[in-house]
């Protein structure tokens, strides 16, 4: 059975303080402003390619790298690769075909950094400022990761912007979501520690809301 005909999305009222609290955690709020590039991190969420879409044609960037191979959780949306269906997505909705490089190798947030970061210098263009567009819970991740592998970059982040129950309801799956962000709240630290990524402060808050979230048994995403 599909998990998200089965799951209704509508997030629990006994978990609900303690997701907000991620949810907001890794929110950064930055400035959008014009860079020279825009990244669109693959994933199983199609809002990536829409937010990269939409920015694009509000101008505030000339190029779309989209990277990503698949992964367990998106082998199945996206059987062709999840930068090849961000693609599609975008030519769909207007953007030229030109204007987007498709990088299809990378498996994790490291590699899709590291290979666009290949491919735009293979394509001799200039990168001093990037606009890294991915899932809402990915966006502090992206940015630590980003500012190790790329430090001689500008970093912007953003995401569909969607709230919590919009976004919940887009994917179809109270568990999947909450999983993955308890996941990726997780990673901050373990990644640092891993020589992954850039050191983040975790608030006090933050880590209770993790902590009880995993005992609730939200665990599927912990590495």
């Amino acid at each position: 059975m599909n998990r998200s005909a089965a799951t209704p999305a509508v997030i629990p009222d006994e978990i609900r303080s303690d997701v907000e609290t991620l949810w907001r955690y890794h929110d950064l709020g930055h400035q959008l402003r014009r860079c020279d590039v825009g990244i669109g991190l693959g994933s199983h969420d199609l809002g990536v390619a829409a937010a990269a879409t939409r920015l694009f044609h509000e101008g505030l960037f000339p190029w779309i790298v989209f990277t990503g191979a698949n992964a367990p959780t998106t082998i199945e949306r996206f059987p062709r690769g999840e930068a090849v269906h961000y693609r599609e997505y975008a030519v769909e909705h207007g953007v030229p075909a030109d204007s987007i490089l498709v990088e299809p190798r990378a498996t994790n947030t490291a590699q899709n950094l590291d290979y666009s970061r290949q491919l735009l210098a293979e394509r001799q263009i200039p990168v001093r400022s990037v606009l890294l567009m991915s899932r809402p819970y990915q966006q502090r991740r992206a940015f630590a990761t980003c500012k190790l592998i790329w430090p001689d970059v500008e970093v912007v982040c953003a995401s569909n912007p969607l709230g919590l129950d919009e976004y919940v309801r887009s994917i179809g799956d109270v568990r999947r979501v909450v999983d993955m962000l308890v996941g990726d709240t997780q990673r901050i630290e373990v990644y640092a520690e891993r020589g992954f990524a850039v050191p983040q402060e975790v608030p006090d808050e933050v880590r209770a809301a993790f902590g009880r979230l995993v005992a609730a048994g939200y665990t599927s995403r912990l590495v």
